[in-house]
């Protein structure tokens, strides 16, 4: 796709930063936008560009952030990188080549970050998550199991009554939280576990765990896979015939993924999120409006995912705005009273930003019908 003039990816053919953090400032307010460019994850790329590249534009036409008009650096921040990103990302803030960052990776990432930002610049962490972030100058505004997994296993669970459920995802600490969580829950429901596995990023073979997963006696699968290895996984597990013996859910499945797993892979698959690109919210139709008009009708598709990161544009712009405090001594908790323009959240002057609504979808070909609240 092709970027405006606020956004430019990191220029890796210049070894001296200095050089380029002057050539390049020009009085803009410079952004880290960290998204997977490879990987496991990188099918999220172009949503999340895309998405932040709006809130660019809107929060440019408003005067920027701080006065300053916005520029995105963007900086691959997969785990298959060639250079990890904790390395470019210190060496930016060192030469004052950025002014904040908005992250939109996985959690190890996070935290391997969060060891070498230490509060020099704010720092708006996007997606779902396994919570518990609260770190001074690290902002985590995604949803967390308790309010994204529960009430959907509870929901399913009362829909289909599975009596024992299996659980697989990759190897680090957002699906293992997760699923500590949801073995929790199973057991509050006297329902039964029977099958968990936690898999290393790029598995291109499925089959084993496939047939662990059919003899398992499992009648419910939650999927705590990342991109690119979701869609592998539920291709195996489609042409197995599984998908309608069991129900599956996930809460990092999105529109891509659907698209690259084919609608034959996804019978009672559903998914709990905060966005989807097909909610008929008054919200959306007006970000829809302004998404497609900016990019055109082939913009990349619309998710949860990409759509956190014009989430977190805005909540950067109104943290560094707002004048009660300093950011750096807030974190999530103490950070946001305070109004952001967002799709998701609602707003009121008791409470300033109330946490999103959680929705349970079910594929629908290669699309998401949108259920019920839960």
């Amino acid at each position: 796709m092709e970027f405006s003039r606020t956004v430019v990816a990191f220029p890796a053919e210049l070894n001296d930063l200095r050089d380029w953090a002057s050539v390049s400032s020009a009085g803009f307010y410079r952004v880290a936008l960290l998204i997977p460019m490879c990987g496991s994850a990188g099918i999220w790329a172009p949503s999340c560009i895309s998405s932040a590249q709006l809130a660019v534009e809107e929060i440019n036409r408003c005067n920027g952030i701080a006065g300053r008009q916005v520029q995105l650096i963007m900086i691959d921040s997969a785990l298959e990188a060639k250079v990890p990103v904790e390395e470019i990302v210190n060496d930016l803030i060192e030469t004052n080549a950025i002014d904040a960052i908005v992250g939109m990776h996985i959690s190890a990432i996070r935290q391997r970050l969060s060891k070498v930002v230490r509060q020099r610049v704010p720092y708006v962490y996007t997606p779902l998550y396994e919570g518990g972030e609260n770190t001074p100058g690290i902002f985590a505004i995604g949803e967390t199991p308790h309010e994204q997994l529960g009430p959907a296993i509870e929901t399913l669970q009362q829909q289909f009554r599975p009596k024992r459920w299996a659980l697989i995802g990759n190897d680090y600490v957002w699906p293992h939280t997760s699923h500590s969580y949801a073995k929790t829950k199973l057991k509050e429901l006297s329902v039964g576990l029977c099958y968990e596995r936690y898999l290393p990023f790029g598995v291109r073979n499925m089959s084993h765990y496939i047939d662990e997963i059919a003899h398992s006696g499992a009648e419910a699968l939650l999927i705590s896979l990342v991109g690119q290895d979701a869609v592998t996984f539920n291709r195996a597990f489609g042409a197995a015939g599984l998908d309608g013996k069991m129900i599956r859910l996930s809460c990092c499945i999105e529109e891509n993924g659907l698209l690259a797993c084919g609608d034959r892979n996804l019978k009672r698959f559903f998914s709990s999120a905060s966005y989807f690109g097909s909610l008929r919210t008054e919200g959306n139709c007006a970000f829809k409006e302004s998404y497609y008009g900016l990019h055109g009708d082939k913009a990349p598709v619309l998710n949860v995912i990409g759509q956190s990161t014009y989430e977190g544009v805005h909540y950067l712009s109104a943290l560094i705005d707002d004048k009660s405090g300093d950011w750096r001594e807030r974190n999530m908790l103490s950070g946001s009273a305070f109004r952001y323009r967002s799709v998701k959240r609602a707003f009121s002057l008791k409470r300033p930003v109330a946490r999103a609504p959680i929705y349970l979808a079910r594929a629908d070909g290669i699309m998401f019908e949108v259920i019920k609240q839960i």
